[in-house]
């Protein structure tokens, strides 16, 4: 007979919702702070599958365009720049040990 630890599972299942939170979550505030920092990520189009709809040179050159013109007109000094630069990368370290330490759970099964 299979016996199930119902509480072993809904611990589990907590523990997986709350890092999924923090580390969507981190990574979120991590993406808006690079973005208040003026270094909005600009990601140049790639070649896919005719499945996917590739942006065309022209639409990439209006996104950096634009994303140095939001620059531009950002109200923040340059030294809350800087502070929210370190804060982005701060959120993005804390979301590389959150995936780590689940690895090493993982790993040495603690």
């Amino acid at each position: 007979m299979i016996v199930i630890d119902w509480l072993a599972f809904v611990q589990v299942f907590i523990a997986a919702l709350i890092a999924a939170v923090l580390v969507v979550g981190f990574y979120a505030l991590g993406l808006r702070l690079l973005v208040r920092s003026g270094r909005a990520p600009v990601v140049a189009p790639a070649e896919f599958t005719d499945a996917i709809t590739v942006i065309s040179e022209k639409e990439a050159r209006r996104a950096e365009k634009a994303a140095a013109k939001a620059a531009r007109k950002s109200p923040l000094t340059d030294g809350q720049k800087n502070v929210a630069l370190i804060g982005a990368y701060a959120c993005f370290g804390v979301c590389g040990l959150s995936v780590l330490g689940g690895l090493l759970l993982i790993v040495f099964n603690h």
